[in-house]
């Protein structure tokens, strides 16, 4: 049972209705020495001639989102110009990138694919980000990010990259949904989510939380520390700094299931895209993502280069904040990229067959997921 406003929805665009609904949107190695670029194949046939499903248009998100552009456009051109102190702008930076944490490294990485698992004060830190990052609760963000995983690119996919880059970017979130998403979406298992405390707190006093963490205090802090103007504040940090989040992470829904290699699985749209990497912390190693939801690391990691939710995981596990961190081993990818890659991966291993579920599962905990996986997985406590 999710939990809206019309607040909600025209401040964020990231709830739009579809029935008694509502969803919202969806890591490192070195780039092949050879890139090879994979554009996903265009339906033969338009969406809105599809039987049954009708492009319907949520006018009050088009306005929404019309007008948090423009004042992200005023906020871009104060810092540009030089109307607002270097501090402010510094803060900024510091604020988005705590937003970006608490969707990388807690809605997606803890929460929808229990990659890992978190003690009681990391959970908290990381609500705080994910509400400052205003994407929708974590219980719906969660719900919604596992019906893509499961049904990714069909029709039960919110954000169906196979309609274009447009649409997988940000038009998904202009029109209500195809029916598929609603009635395939209700399957997905979230028992999970509904035994931690800290996400049902935060979906309970989701409503009041979003202005407050989201934009008044991050506005604030600087009006009160430094004495910079309310209303350039609001705009630059406020406005500015979540639009261009948001962006950052449309990327991955959009660029990432576009443009890039495909070493892990040539027959899923999910890439390798360095640029999303870098500007999405980390979620741009998208074939591998999607052929090992699991792996707390997003990625074929030798380093932290282009995937800093990493970095800021295992900086936890160090503290003993963070544990059982699941990822897959060197045997394991490699079978996977040379059975089902695109050839652009370097292979160090002789060839041998294994069984893996190609797809349709969302994380650790998927009836889907092969048992050959779950004994083959590295846990590190």
């Amino acid at each position: 049972m999710a939990t809206s406003s019309s607040f909600a929805q025209i401040w964020s665009g990231v709830q739009v209705e579809y029935g008694d609904r509502k969803l919202t949107s969806d890591a490192p190695h070195s780039p092949p020495p050879t890139p090879i670029v994979h554009r996903t194949s265009m339906p033969k046939t338009h969406p809105q001639l599809q039987a049954g499903y009708k492009w319907q248009i949520v006018w009050r998100n088009v306005i929404g989102f019309i007008v948090l552009h423009s004042i992200a456009i005023y906020g871009l051109y104060l810092g540009l110009c030089g109307y607002v102190q270097i501090k402010t702008i510094l803060f900024m930076i510091v604020v988005a990138a705590c937003s970006a944490l608490g969707i990388t490294v807690g809605a997606h990485r803890l929460w929808a694919h229990r990659c890992y698992s978190a003690r009681l004060p990391m959970r908290v830190l990381l609500a705080v980000f994910q509400t400052l990052a205003f994407q929708n609760h974590i219980y719906e963000w969660v719900r919604d990010h596992r019906v893509h995983h499961k049904f990714t690119d069909t029709d039960a996919d919110p954000h169906n990259s196979s309609r274009g880059f447009f649409f997988s970017h940000m038009g998904w979130l202009m029109v209500r949904k195809h029916p598929d998403v609603s009635s395939k979406g209700g399957a997905v298992e979230m028992k999970d989510l509904e035994a931690d405390p800290v996400v049902m707190w935060q979906k309970k006093h989701y409503l009041w939380l979003v202005p407050l963490v989201t934009f008044l205090i991050p506005s604030f802090i600087p009006y009160w520390l430094w004495q910079e103007r309310f209303w350039y504040a609001f705009a630059v940090v406020g406005v500015t700094r979540y639009m261009i989040s948001l962006h950052f992470t449309w990327l991955v829904n959009s660029a990432a299931h576009i443009w890039g290699t495909k070493p892990y699985d040539k027959n899923i749209t999910p890439t390798e895209n360095p640029t999303v990497a870098l500007l999405a912390f980390g979620e741009g190693w998208h074939n591998y993502h999607h052929a090992f939801p699991w792996d707390y690391k997003a990625a074929e990691l030798g380093n932290y280069r282009l995937n800093f939710s990493t970095a800021f995981i295992d900086g936890c596990a160090r503290l003993g904040l963070a544990y059982n961190l699941k990822t897959a081993n060197a045997s394991l990818v490699e079978k996977r990229s040379r059975r089902t890659g695109d050839g652009t991966k370097r292979h160090h291993h002789q060839h041998h067959n294994h069984h893996h579920v190609e797809g349709g599962v969302w994380g650790w905990g998927d009836e889907d997921m092969a048992e050959d996986d779950k004994r083959v997985a590295q846990v590190i406590d």
